[in-house]
């Protein structure tokens, strides 16, 4: 069992990070928390968990092969160096930092200490994710040209936690939450971003709820993302449209949306090809979030743990650099050239 010690025990921790990091076999054997009544669900969830105030405290339990940080964001880039100045890999819940320069720096730094990092996007590994990159692998939609993705939800009652409410250099609001999934999905899909232009708002809450951005990659496709609080019709949630067919994806398994024509077939498909008035079921693909946590384990016993890391620290700071670049052309009402920090 691999040993490892998880700090942050609310929504991201407890229902995210510990389902799956036991799913991929590992041992959470410490958590930190401050909230009395989170240590009390992580002893419940976690028999013989050891549990402590805080981050310092984590880092000093013996034997730990590895550290999760499911944090509030805003804490990231700092923490993150403290757990690499102690010599212990590091996987951080997305996003690595609140901007591309300070998520550059820490990746800098953790390279230089030849400590392995690397960052939690989950969602590249559900199997809708690996379904979709499948469709365009095989030219199932022929030379694609417009990729959609949402991420929409009727929330106009928000939340009151802190992702509602700090600011963006704070880690706050949807832009660094949902768009870090979205960003990444396309540059997986099809590369690196050159241009962006975007629309970000805060209509509900303290910090953005609202934000659409139009992504140009460097290849040429055209990336349409959103993101959300106040759709009453969310989705469908990918729209991929290619010179050959379509292929359309209402939603995620277990989630309400209104497309009832284009749910799946079954729960072997997910998703259809459209062709105008013919469709046909896609299979779905086999993959799991567990994945990228025994991505990590098989990792730590690489020649090069970092090398073979299931996310490139690298992607977290595009991701970042396309995330600033949609705050200046949200603001300025322009299309804006992204710049990644160089490595």
């Amino acid at each position: 069992m691999t040993r490892v010690g998880l700090a942050g025990y609310g929504f991201a921790g407890r229902d995210i990070h510990a389902p799956v990091l036991l799913e991929a076999g590992c041992s959470v054997v410490a958590v930190s928390t401050r909230d009395p009544e989170r240590a009390a669900a992580a002893q419940d969830d976690l028999p013989g968990v050891r549990v402590v105030p805080g981050l310092d405290e984590l880092l000093a339990v013996p034997d730990l092969d590895f550290v999760v940080l499911a944090t509030p964001s805003g804490g990231h880039a700092a923490q993150v160096r403290q757990v690499v100045d102690a010599r212990l890999a590091c996987v951080v819940d997305k996003p690595l930092a609140v901007d591309a320069e300070s998520a550059a720096t820490v990746v800098r730094h953790a390279a230089g200490a030849g400590v392995p990092i690397t960052v939690f996007q989950n969602r590249r590994y559900d199997a809708e994710q690996a379904t979709v990159a499948r469709v365009v692998g095989d030219g199932l939609v022929g030379t694609p040209f417009r990729y959609e993705m949402r991420w929409e939800r009727w929330r106009p009652v928000p939340k009151d936690r802190w992702r509602e409410n700090a600011t963006p250099a704070e880690g706050g609001g949807i832009l660094l939450d949902l768009h870090s999934h979205l960003v990444d999905a396309a540059v997986q899909l099809f590369g690196p971003v050159a241009t962006v232009f975007a629309t970000v708002e805060a209509r509900t809450t303290p910090a953005e709820d609202d934000a659409f951005l139009v992504c140009r990659h460097a290849g040429g496709v055209v990336s349409h993302l959103g993101a959300t609080s106040l759709s009453g019709a969310p989705g469908p949630r990918v729209r991929l449209l290619g010179t050959e067919a379509a292929y359309v994806l209402a939603d995620f398994p277990g989630e309400v949306h209104v497309w009832t024509g284009q749910a799946d077939a079954d729960d072997e498909h997910s998703g259809w090809l459209h062709r105008g008035e013919e469709r046909e079921p896609v299979l779905r693909a086999e993959s799991g979030q567990g994945d990228l946590y025994r991505a990590v384990v098989a990792a730590l016993g690489a020649v090069d743990p970092q090398a073979a890391m299931p996310v490139d620290p690298w992607d977290a700071v595009h991701t970042l650099a396309v995330l600033d670049a949609a705050r200046v052309s949200a603001a300025e009402e322009r299309v804006v050239t992204v710049h990644t920090p160089a490595r």
